[in-house]
């Protein structure tokens, strides 16, 4: 049955499982990687191998296109912004892999160079953008390390702006991916519909279409991209939203393409219809008490910052699950209404599937020399 209890000390996860559930993710056995997750409340709904590590190829350029939007939404790179492209770049990737067909001379702006980018998967373009944006490739690859370090990708590595293959400095794993993808939609929100989810890209005298696996097939989806060498098997990071919920997915290293854009097109339906979002409580509910150590009381109430919603499997119910409050403690005071001190855990079938944090309802100031004697009597007292 769901219960509400307190679990005193637990650590606190970093990444949660997956619920079991009847209906299996429609993923080959083939594709050694697969993550989907729910960005309404940051819950997996699956997970295949989401920490280990791999060859993103192509995938990379949505990194290149996060780092291309901070700088627009801080002023420091303009979209109208021409950049004149040389002959050394022309000679280095004119056809080389995927590309825009960029030609020396050239001016495409900084927006026509993303495009490039985002619906193309333009080597070119890529190099291009990072050359305009910094002036040098070096100083380009510096900021899309330190991104992914903010954004916590802490098994990722760049060595290049477009995933061309680099002897192995550049990789990720599908965890990263999704705070990436996440980072994407959320903080970018904006430019990510502006410059995600075309069907394909005029250049000059030539016409590429997008080769976008679920945007235009899967209702709701909308990015981001898909990626390929000869090492990293066929990759793919996409998205799709329905009535407010976005679900985030990444494949990676399937055998063959029609193998990755089938099973991405199922993937996404799966999660949207083998789930069902409930919100348990609001935001701003009390759910229970902490223990303070060496403050002015001895317990302080905890409450949900924002709504605690789960995406239920099919065939789950209340009786289902379990809720329990998890904190390192007891508390030391002193602490501030509003700090997070603790967690609010739900698992199915004594599984971890999703936490939210807890903040204190109220301050506790530390307690004087007398008051601490008279607590420490009273809790030995029980």
């Amino acid at each position: 049955m769901k219960r509400i209890g307190a679990a005193i000390g637990a650590a606190w996860a970093l990444w949660l499982a997956a619920p079991a559930i009847a209906n299996e993710a429609p993923v080959p056995d083939d594709i050694p990687i697969a993550l989907l997750v729910d960005l309404s409340n940051g819950q997996t709904l699956y997970a295949r191998e989401a920490d280990r590590r791999f060859v993103p190829a192509s995938v990379t350029k949505v990194m290149t296109a996060y780092t291309a939007f901070a700088l627009i939404e801080a002023g420091e790179l303009r979209l109208d912004m021409p950049f004149l492209y040389s002959q050394a770049l022309e000679d280095e990737w004119y056809n080389e892999g995927s590309t825009m067909f960029l030609r020396a001379g050239e001016r495409p702006t900084v927006a026509q160079l993303l495009l490039g980018v985002t619906t193309v998967s333009g080597n070119d373009a890529s190099v291009a953008l990072a050359v305009a944006a910094t002036g040098s490739l070096d100083q380009w690859l510096a900021l899309m390390n330190a991104n992914a370090q903010a954004l916590g990708m802490r098994n990722t590595h760049f060595g290049s702006a477009n995933g061309f293959p680099d002897g192995g400095q550049t990789y990720t794993t599908a965890h990263d991916l999704v705070l990436l993808g996440r980072a994407t939609v959320q903080e970018h929100e904006a430019l990510y519909r502006r410059f995600y989810g075309h069907r394909g890209l005029r250049w000059g005298d030539i016409a590429q279409d997008n080769h976008d696996p679920v945007t235009g097939r899967v209702a709701g989806a909308d990015g981001l991209k898909t990626g390929y060498t000869n090492e990293a098997g066929f990759n793919f990071l996409g998205s799709a939203e329905r009535d407010g919920r976005r679900l985030m997915m990444v494949l990676a290293g399937a055998p063959t393409e029609p193998m990755r854009d089938e099973a991405a097109r199922a993937f996404l339906e799966w999660g949207f219809a083998n789930f069902r979002q409930q919100r348990l409580f609001a935001g701003g509910t009390r759910v229970g008490l902490a223990q303070v150590q060496d403050g002015e009381r001895r317990e302080v109430g905890l409450r949900l910052p924002e709504d605690f919603a789960i995406a239920l499997p099919e065939g789950v119910g209340e009786g289902d699950y379990t809720i329990d409050i998890a904190y390192r403690g007891p508390i030391m005071a002193p602490f501030a209404e509003g700090d997070i001190v603790a967690r609010l855990r739900l698992a199915i079938d004594g599984e971890i599937v999703l936490e939210a944090p807890l903040a204190a309802a109220e301050s506790v100031e530390r307690a004087g020399p007398l008051e601490r004697i008279a607590n420490a009597f009273a809790g030995w007292l029980g």
